[in-house]
Parts: C-alpha cells; sequence; structure tokens
C-alpha cells in the first residue's frame, strides 16, 4: 500500500485475502461475521491506520449525523451555555455540530443558513439576529423536509417549533420586584423592539407598570446596543435625567454591569439611589458590587431541549410539527443590587 494514500476496505480485503463485504461488516460488529474473523480485520485495519469513511457512509444513508447552529453572538455567557446543553445531547446521540453566529447581522445570518444547507445537515437549530425580518432564508431546509427548531430569539407565527421563556411573564416580575422595593420611576433599558424577546420583556415592564397603577413614561424607555458602550451611554443618559429614576431593568446583565458601573463612578449609590435588575444570570452579575439581582435564564436546559427535541424528531420518536412552543422556566435570582429595602431602611410609598 502507497504512503500517504487513503486505505480502504479493499485494501484489507486484497491483504488478508477475504471479500470486502466481509472487511465492512466486520468493521461493522456484524452477527454474520465470526469472533475470529472480526478481530483479525479489527487488529489489521488498526495496525494500518485505517479510517472509516463516514462521509461516504453518511451519503448512502441520507445522512451526515450533523447539526447545523446559527447564533447571534459567541460572547455571551447565555449563548455558551446553550451551545453546552445542545453539545452534551449530541455527543450522547452520536452527532456532530457545526456552530455558525451571524454577530447579530441579518445578511452573515443568510449566508450562514446557505453554507449549512450545502454541508448537508440532519437538522438546524437557530436563534435570530437583531435585524432579521423573515424566515425566508431556511424555506429550503423546509422544503427539503429538514428539521428547523428555534430558540430564545424567534419568530412565533405559530408555525416553527421554538424553545423560549416567558419573557413577558419575566419582565413583569422584574418591574415588580422593583416596585416591591419602593421604586417610583422605573426606566427600562432594552435592544430593538422588533425582536420577540425584547419586545415581550417590555410588554411584561408596562403591565407591572399598569398593575400597580403607574403610568408608563416613554422618556424612561432607553433603547441601546447590548454591548460595553450600550450599557454606559444608557447609564449617561440616565445621569442626564431632570427627574431620575429610582430602579432600572435592563433587559442583559452585561449591559447592567457597565450601566451601573458607569451609575456609581458618578456618584449614584447602587441600590440606594437607584435599584438594578438585569437578565440573563451571567456570571458577571456575581463579580460585580454590588452583584446583581437578575433574571435566571436556564441556557443549559434549552440547550438540551432544543437538541433533544431536534433529534427525536430526527430518529422518528417525536414530530417537531405537534408541538409549537415549548416553554423553559426562568426565575427572579435576588441580590443586593436591588435591595432599597435594606440599603433606606424602609421602601418608600407607592
Amino acid at each position: 500500500m502507497k504512503k500517504g494514500k487513503d486505505i480502504t476496505i479493499y485494501d484489507i480485503a486484497r491483504e488478508l485475502k477475504i471479500s470486502a463485504a466481509t472487511v465492512s461488516r466486520g468493521l461493522q460488529d456484524h452477527p454474520a461475521v465470526n469472533k475470529k474473523t472480526k478481530k483479525k480485520i479489527n487488529d489489521f485495519a488498526e495496525e494500518i491506520g485505517y479510517r472509516t469513511n463516514h462521509f461516504a457512509s453518511s451519503l448512502r444513508k441520507q445522512q451526515t449525523k450533523t447539526i447545523g447552529i446559527i447564533v447571534h453572538e459567541l460572547n455571551s455567557n447565555f449563548i455558551t451555555s446553550v451551545l453546552a446543553g445542545i453539545e452534551k445531547i449530541t455527543a450522547q446521540e452520536g452527532y456532530d455540530i457545526i456552530i455558525t453566529h451571524s454577530s447579530e447581522s441579518s445578511k452573515k445570518e443568510i449566508a450562514n443558513a446557505k453554507n449549512l444547507l450545502y454541508k448537508r445537515v440532519d437538522g438546524l437549530i437557530v436563534s435570530l439576529s437583531a435585524d432579521t425580518e423573515n424566515l425566508d432564508h431556511f424555506q429550503p431546509f423546509f422544503d427539503k423536509n429538514i428539521p428547523v427548531l428555534f430558540f430564545d430569539r424567534v419568530e412565533q407565527d405559530g408555525d416553527k417549533t421554538v424553545v423560549v421563556i416567558d419573557n413577558v411573564k419575566c419582565g413583569y416580575m422584574a418591574t415588580q420586584h422593583l416596585i416591591d422595593q419602593g421604586c417610583k420611576r422605573i426606566a427600562h433599558v432594552t435592544s430593538s423592539l422588533t425582536r420577540n424577546v425584547y419586545e415581550e420583556r417590555f410588554r411584561g415592564y408596562k403591565q407591572a407598570l399598569t398593575d400597580n397603577g403607574k403610568t408608563f413614561d416613554k422618556s424612561l424607555l432607553i433603547v441601546e446596543d447590548l454591548d460595553k458602550n450600550g450599557g454606559i451611554e444608557a447609564a449617561n443618559r440616565i445621569l442626564a435625567m431632570k427627574s431620575r429614576p429610582d430602579g432600572v431593568f435592563i433587559t442583559n446583565d452585561f449591559v447592567a454591569a457597565f450601566c451601573m458601573r458607569t451609575l456609581i463612578r458618578n456618584g449614584i449609590s447602587v441600590p440606594k439611589d437607584i435599584a438594578i435588575v438585569g437578565f440573563n444570570n451571567d456570571a458577571i452579575g456575581e463579580l460585580i458590587e454590588p452583584e446583581l439581582t437578575t433574571i435566571n435564564y436556564p441556557g443549559e436546559d434549552m440547550g438540551e431541549i432544543a437538541a433533544r427535541n431536534l433529534i427525536n424528531h430526527l430518529k422518528g420518536t417525536g414530530n417537531l410539527h405537534q408541538t409549537n412552543t415549548i416553554v423553559v422556566k426562568s426565575n427572579l435570582l435576588v441580590r443586593q443590587s436591588s435591595l432599597r429595602l435594606s440599603a433606606n431602611g424602609k421602601a418608600a410609598k407607592k
């Protein structure tokens, strides 16, 4: 056998003077091949460095045992935890994953979808970019009956399977907590309200205000990019207000951390002057001082649920079209950044 040449089952068959079919069955531990022959085949295959051609095998079976993943960013503890959950299940089930990210660009998301289609993935798990306006670029997957499951940032049209948390409820919980701590003017720092997660958290925020007899004030809605500069700019806008809020619900922990740090550096006491609640339960929330009250968003659970549902569908033991919306439980984690009751001794009157 030539050096550098890929070794095939025909090479093994020729060397061992047996049929290629017997070699193939032996390598797959087929019961039709006796144990002694199997051992001879596998020992020789290992000795000469034979590698199974999974690609060729997958083409014959019309599947690649590969799942494509499109996320809106990678620099996120939440996305990292989701990917960990997905990988846990896919590894158990013998699937590989190809991870792509859109960097919050619909154009890049479209390119990623096309690339994964060309790579013949068996299924797709997707969290949409901030500026994605429709799902046309996923139509080739739907046309070929390749299952697509959306998580977190989704389009809930009742026709796609999505894995989400109850963002309205979470927005309500965060705002209600601030109200319970005596906050009278509550600002909301968020991102584009065209994306479902931020629009729903905003709805929860407004509903909590209404239920407590408070009127929504447009000047207290701050829409920024979810990055360091967005957090700093949100703080600067709060500092410039003639009538400052005494509570802020921020829809992202990373943004909340930089917003809070900027406020503190400008003489604001947190939570005494302004109480703050974040969202996601990122690690940064426990590293800053005071520690950040937040909504626990169980990313790993979401990843496991998404991967399990997709793979069950691929195995024929589940149907993505029977369950359209899967809701993952979440909860409020109370820490020092919002506890005005302890900071002020007693809550202000509502």
